[in-house]
């Protein structure tokens, strides 16, 4: 993709990104472009439907996510990565809680973008888990598969009220679970 594109295209999810962000759900394709400082015509070029741009804004937000565990990784020791990994987890589900009704319509659509996701989040935690687990600082039996099953199910009632204290406060159970029994106290 040539550099003008490329940057008409960030722009536009840049745009739809804040957009679904600050909960305008309903924003037209027109606003959208306009905020991105193009015309309507170059975000057809780049996305067919709203759906589309819908997708590439949530996939960008769990690109971003998951690019985040080499990092943690790479700064952090590994069982501070995998704890900080999980907090940064809580805070992309607290922050597509605006975009929760926009992403239902793409979910209706049988769209594959949610099981990529799924799938690239599944590899952070088994990157910062494996890493973890062979430090002992944490048990070595439990399965990435889980503790992302787990994080699933805190994540999805994102819509209760005082919801993110009480993710974060089941975060700190997990992880204590996670280290019970590990080689290293």
């Amino acid at each position: 993709m040539r550099a003008h594109a490329l940057r008409n295209r960030n722009a536009l999810i840049a745009a739809a990104h804040e957009a679904f962000a600050q909960g305008e759900l309903d924003i037209r394709i027109e606003e959208i472009a306009r905020r991105a400082g193009v015309g309507v015509g170059t975000l057809y070029r780049h996305f067919e439907t709203r759906e589309a741009i819908i997708e590439a804004v949530y996939r960008e937000r769990v690109d971003d996510l998951c690019g985040t565990a080499a990092h943690l990784l790479g700064t952090l020791a590994p069982d501070e990565a995998l704890y900080e990994f999980l907090q940064r987890l809580i805070g992309h589900a607290a922050a597509s809680r605006g975009m929760a009704v926009a992403l239902e319509t793409v979910l209706t659509s049988g769209s594959p973008v949610f099981a990529r996701a799924r799938s690239q989040m599944v590899d952070a935690v088994a990157s910062l888990i494996t890493a973890t687990a062979a430090t002992g600082a944490i048990r070595e039996d439990v399965a990435p598969e889980t503790v992302f099953r787990a994080m699933g199910g805190v994540c999805a009632s994102h819509h209760q009220p005082e919801w993110e204290a009480g993710a974060r406060a089941v975060v700190d159970l997990l992880f204590d679970g996670l280290r019970y029994g590990a080689t290293r106290s």
